[in-house]
């Protein structure tokens, strides 16, 4: 692949540059141009095929292309993106600046908070390494546009409380800066080019790299291959479920754990509140006898689940009507 090409393929990942202190001269004198030339190796771009449901009425199942972005952060191929570019993906390929296209998987993930950490078949040829950093000031680089900057500030510093759609656990930095589709994934760096957050989906907030690094490289949360919407309040009184909320099942990633143990995934698009969904699929209640409605619920389940491999993994989940409950024996990849 030609640069101007991967350039193309590049513009699709956020570079975020920062300043630590405003009257630091040494700091301020370094052009982006310059940490764009240290960092730009360490970009990758993310290729994935997943199996979903047409948009037409009574959609059949069809092979869908995705693209994200991500940064190699190891000599040894870990790369860390969005959970949401690669949680359903059949299959996943990584693309690097000098024209290598590699194959990977999902070694870790964290839907709640939108981040995940894939594995390459191999480490790439040519590859800068992303070294995590602390939180500053910000740039950004617009999709479709080839890596023109725009600026922005941190103006807040946000844990979730609760669940705010599907991010119950997520660290965030909140942000002016232009974040547009296709960014998903992307790296922020401060001006050491170290990143600093990952961009999520659909939001004006960027998950911080502290975030990723404890739930991703410390806890190593086990990828379950589905990818899930937290129903609650209303749209708990719609599904008529037992509890004050439950996990709706949209889709199942093949030869994935959620397909080991039995989850079946949506069969039907619908608007429901306002929420465009799957439905048709389970509804999780409950993992390893821990309801999902609980307070800390994420969190317990991680750590429930985070035992040597070859253990026991039970889930109960509302299937048309009943409860069913659903047990395998789960292996880490």
């Amino acid at each position: 692949m030609g640069e101007d090409s991967m350039r193309k393929f590049l513009a699709g990942a956020v570079l975020l540059v920062g300043l630590l202190d405003l009257a630091t001269g040494s700091a301020r004198a370094q052009s982006y141009s310059e940490v764009f030339k240290r960092v730009r190796d360490a970009v990758v771009v993310i290729r994935t095929a997943e199996r979903d449901l047409a948009p037409a009425p009574g959609g059949r199942m069809v092979t869908v292309p995705g693209l994200g972005s991500g940064v190699l952060i190891s000599a040894d191929g870990q790369v860390l993106t969005a959970a949401h570019v690669v949680q359903t993906a059949e299959k996943i390929q990584v693309l690097t600046t000098g024209g290598e296209i590699l194959g990977a998987r999902v070694a870790s993930s964290s839907p709640s908070a939108d981040v995940a950490l894939l594995q390459l078949e191999r480490p790439p040829k040519k590859g800068a390494v992303a070294e995590l950093g602390d939180p500053i000031f910000i740039v950004g680089a617009p999709l479709g546009i080839s890596y023109t900057l725009t600026a922005g500030h941190i103006s807040a510093r946000r844990k979730m409380q609760g669940v705010y759609g599907n991010f119950s656990e997520a660290e965030f930095f909140q942000t002016d800066a232009a974040i547009n589709p296709g960014n998903s994934g992307g790296p922020m760096f401060d001006i050491q080019g170290r990143v600093v957050g990952v961009v999520p989906h659909g939001l004006g907030f960027v998950v911080t790299s502290n975030m990723a690094r404890d739930l991703l490289l410390q806890q190593k949360s086990l990828w379950t291959g589905f990818e899930g919407y937290m129903l609650s309040g209303e749209l708990a009184k719609v599904f008529n479920l037992p509890q004050a909320a439950g996990i709706l099942v949209q889709r199942v990633a093949e030869h994935s754990p959620a397909t080991e143990i039995g989850l079946q995934p949506g069969t039907m698009r619908a608007e429901i509140e306002g929420e465009s969904l799957i439905v048709g699929g389970d509804i999780i209640l409950e993992v390893q006898g821990i309801r999902v409605s609980e307070p800390g619920a994420a969190d317990r389940i991680r750590q429930s689940i985070s035992k040597p491999a070859g253990q026991t993994v039970t889930v109960k989940v509302l299937r048309a009507g009943r409860t069913v409950e659903l047990t395998t024996k789960v292996e880490r990849p």
